[in-house]
């Protein structure tokens, strides 16, 4: 159980580091020796692009994020981790799949190794002298195989087939993690990562891989030293809000194209018997936080405390959720169709399912598609005190949830708010969600976020449910409503929140 006093919902930066350049790629080629392994096992070895880095110190996020340049590189066979937990209420398990030829072994990692699904927890162990030779830091660093990976030769794979990031979302259920022989990923989240406090000067870095997963993997016992300057750097900007997590870059997906059908369909369809349909889920309430409104921006009053918070629905499967809006011109509306596939992929019907609507406020200025999800916050009774205003959605995979059900994209088209959701000169838009992602949206805004300034201090609920107004066809209605508990506490001005732990996940 975790209390939170009034602070700014902060939004993550995520920016991409460049690829692996070609006169790198040759230095990298060569695989680890590693210790004994059966046919088709990887090799993994630690690889440093430079022996110097110069990295930026940035005061408002608390000082200096290591990427050192440093990636895990992979040959031999594919580094291929699957990472579950049955629920809520059970510990996360990890596996490697080691492919030989057109046999698959798996084997179980240590438990507890895996604590989430973000990476392997203390991969790196990095210590860090200033110039006198005094030790200034010790620090750990995870590791996510999925992290910013690219070739190191060029008889390697062309692209990869694992996903493009780690899950953060909390609730995520089931992850995907890996590097192709002949690849390599960075052994840092970089930007997505935490800060150390380094002033600015000049430093030596020492790193090597922990001993338990030398030994689990078979990796040479090495350190690594670069040289670094920390300078100081100019601040960044943040994200836009729509999405907490966010891929680091797009890739093509099953729906081979975001473009819409390529013409309004004719009445008003039916939704096909006996075919795949997706599977919206709700997922607990999280980023669980009281503050004053004012980075919502417009709306927000004086005096006045509101409870934000992030709320991811996904879809489970087994068929992507698609829905096109077809323009009449001059309107700000799209009339909805949600399009419907069998097995193979191929398009069976449609059916109308609502509407679209422009948005023209600053951050938004795209096409929402409405009733996609609704946010309530109730009593301790379970009966409604607060809805939230947010009614219509850009439908974005802004979070890996579970990349080991059944037709799970692992590489979903539409990770923003760029790619998603058109323009206003648009004709027509199509919105998707892909099996296995989630859409995850921030409700820090007034209005959209929970007014609390004049509820009592108690017990309350934070209700999400998926398909509110069951417009969209679906496998199973059964899970479309979650509701995680919160306790408010303080004195007017200094609200406070308490989260329980929901099963295993402490993530308020």
């Amino acid at each position: 159980m975790t209390t939170h006093h009034r602070r700014a919902l902060r939004r993550s930066t995520i920016i991409a580091a460049a690829a692996l350049t070609a006169a790198t790629a040759g230095t990298l080629a060569a695989p680890g020796a590693g210790a004994a392994a059966q046919a088709g096992a990887p090799k993994l070895k630690v690889v440093a692009v430079s022996d110097k880095v110069t990295l930026e110190r940035y005061e408002e996020e608390g000082g200096v994020y290591l990427d050192l340049g440093t990636y895990v590189t992979v040959d031999g066979g594919p580094l291929d981790l699957r990472v579950t937990r049955k629920s809520y209420n059970d510990p996360i398990v990890a596996s490697q799949v080691i492919h030989s030829g057109s046999r698959t072994v798996t084997k179980s990692l240590p438990s507890g190794l895996v604590k989430d699904f973000s990476g392997l927890p203390d991969f790196l162990k990095i210590s860090i002298t200033n110039q006198s030779g005094a030790k200034v830091l010790d620090t750990t660093q995870s590791f996510c195989p999925n992290n910013r990976t690219g070739r190191v030769r060029p008889d390697a794979p062309a692209d990869s087939k694992y996903p493009d990031t780690c899950a953060y979302n909390p609730f995520a259920l089931g992850g995907v993690w890996g590097v192709d022989k002949g690849w390599a990923a960075v052994t840092t989240s970089g930007y997505d990562g935490k800060s150390v406090d380094l002033p600015v000067g000049e430093y030596t870095a020492k790193l090597s891989v922990a001993k338990k997963y030398r030994d689990l993997f078979g990796m040479p016992d090495t350190t690594r030293t670069i040289k670094v300057t920390v300078r100081k750097g100019s601040e960044g900007g943040e994200g836009e809000g729509h999405g907490i997590t966010r891929g680091d870059h797009a890739h093509k997906g099953s729906l081979k194209t975001l473009k819409p059908a390529s013409k309004r369909p004719v009445g008003k369809g039916a939704v096909p018997v006996n075919t795949p349909k997706p599977d919206l889920r709700a997922l607990p309430a999280w980023g669980i936080t009281v503050t004053d409104g004012e980075e919502g921006g417009e709306g927000a009053a004086p005096g006045k405390e509101y409870l934000a918070f992030g709320a991811t629905v996904w879809n489970g499967g087994p068929s992507p959720l698609v829905v096109d809006g077809f323009r009449t011109p001059g309107k700000d509306k799209m009339d909805a169709y949600q399009y419907f596939y069998d097995a193979n992929g191929k398009q069976v019907g449609y059916n109308k399912t609502g509407t679209m609507e422009w948005d023209p406020r600053e951050g938004h200025q795209h096409w929402h598609f409405s009733d996609f999800a609704s946010y309530r916050l109730l009593g301790a009774d379970k009966k409604e005190i607060v809805r939230s205003g947010k009614e219509a959605f850009c439908l974005a995979n802004t979070d890996a949830i579970d990349h080991t059900v059944k037709n799970a994209n692992w590489h979903p088209y539409n990770t923003d708010l760029e790619s998603a959701c058109g323009e206003y000169n648009s004709l027509s838009v199509r919105e998707a969600l892909e099996v296995g992602n989630g859409d995850t949206y921030e409700q820090f805004r007034p209005g959209q976020s929970f007014d609390i300034s004049n509820l009592a201090n108690g017990t309350y609920y934070i209700q999400v449910i998926a398909n509110p107004d069951n417009r969209l066809a679906e496998q199973s209605k059964a899970n479309n409503v979650t509701y995680r508990k919160v306790v408010l506490g303080g004195t007017p001005g200094h609200r406070t929140v308490t989260v329980p732990k929901y099963g295993r996940v402490d993530a308020p």
